[in-house]
């Protein structure tokens, strides 16, 4: 069992997704609003200049209010399960990759070669940590071994991104530069903050526990400016004079399908490898998701700053299509589970996850 604190730390959220709902939450609805404001009202100039600062800023504040959130339990936790974190580990940093290379021929005529790149880099993400658990907990998987994989992911993304987009992206369509130079600057604006929120954990944990909203509040703020200022920068290379609405459908479905294969891939696999019911819950979701509140910074950091609007366009629809899909599949799975089973029944049973 993990520390009671980890799976309380989530309660409001999991609260918040226990009641099905085919429509865009509020932030969704920001997010788009923001598009729609960087496309009408994009900066230039000098007020580029100032929001490029403030977001940089907010970045480093919300990866430094993560390392201070989890304590060392909650990390260390759950870490031994291993084989359940490499399957979670291969289906985000192997799986996902591969599918988007293999369908290269099915999904470059649907999308631009600037969308695909999109895809690619959506492929190359870690897995989301806050939803994942929360998808987890509502569906009576393993919560403990939930957190430790999510967080897992999260962290050697800011190593295994850079390098899996150095390797496929060219420079040509877009990549800021060699993938170790990549890495360091990931490292100083993400991983140096997560650390010294670490280190300054034991002074600022009990106000985060007291004030969980300001994360919220800063994260959320944090993706917001990303955003503005991507597409802004993007509306300013004339993006919307290469997206058509045919092409924003076929976007739409590019998702949807390669949601649908992990999903059928992680499910498949994870009850084959003879993991119970609980695990393979905490595998399917853990190793389907997407992270948008990692993929944008990193996008940032990454992509040269004209290119930015186009990758994460894909991952934002990704964001949304994944939470209403696995909101379904959490419920549904959630309300089988009325016979008692736990999350820790011995890996001999293997009830299949239909």
């Amino acid at each position: 069992m993990g520390p009671p604190e980890v799976v309380m730390h989530f309660h409001e959220h999991v609260k918040s997704m226990t009641r099905p709902n085919f429509f865009p939450d509020n932030f969704t609805l920001a997010l788009v609003g923001t598009v729609i404001l960087a496309s009408l009202l994009p900066c230039r100039g000098a007020a580029a200049v100032g929001f490029n600062w403030l977001t940089n800023i907010a970045v480093g504040l919300l990866f430094f209010l993560h390392g201070a959130k989890f304590s060392r339990e909650a990390i260390v936790s759950g870490m031994t399960h291993w084989r359940l974190h490499i399957v979670v580990l291969l289906s985000t940093f192997a799986l996902f990759p591969l599918l988007g290379l293999a369908l290269k021929p099915i999904l470059t005529p649907l999308v631009t070669l600037a969308l695909y790149m999109g895809i690619l880099f959506l492929c190359m993400l870690p897995s989301t940590v806050q939803s994942s658990i929360a998808f987890t907990s509502i569906a009576k998987g393993n919560v403990p071994a939930a957190v430790c994989a999510a967080l897992a992911s999260s962290l050697l993304g800011i190593f295994i991104t850079p390098a899996l987009v150095g390797l496929v992206v060219t420079d040509g369509s877009g990549h800021a530069g060699s993938a170790w130079h990549t890495v360091g600057n990931i490292v100083l604006q993400l991983l140096v903050p997560f650390i010294a929120g670490q280190l300054l954990r034991p002074v600022i944990s009990k106000w985060l526990d007291k004030n969980r909203s300001v994360l919220r509040f800063v994260g959320q703020s944090s993706i917001l400016l990303v955003v503005y200022v991507a597409f802004s920068e993007a509306v300013n290379e004339g993006i919307w004079h290469t997206v058509s609405l045919q092409t924003f459908g076929g976007l739409v479905v590019v998702n949807v399908v390669l949601l649908a294969l992990a999903l059928g891939v992680t499910a498949f696999a994870s009850k084959r490898l003879g993991f119970n019911r609980a695990d393979q819950i905490t595998i399917i979701f853990c190793g389907s998701k997407k992270s948008l509140a990692s993929g944008i910074p990193m996008a940032k950091v990454i992509f040269a700053s004209h290119a930015v609007g186009a990758v994460v366009l894909p991952l934002m629809l990704f964001h949304q299509i994944q939470l209403m899909t696995c909101t379904v599949l959490a419920q549904r799975w959630g309300a089988r589970n009325t016979s008692g089973e736990q999350a820790s029944q011995p890996e001999g049973a293997r009830p299949q996850v239909r």
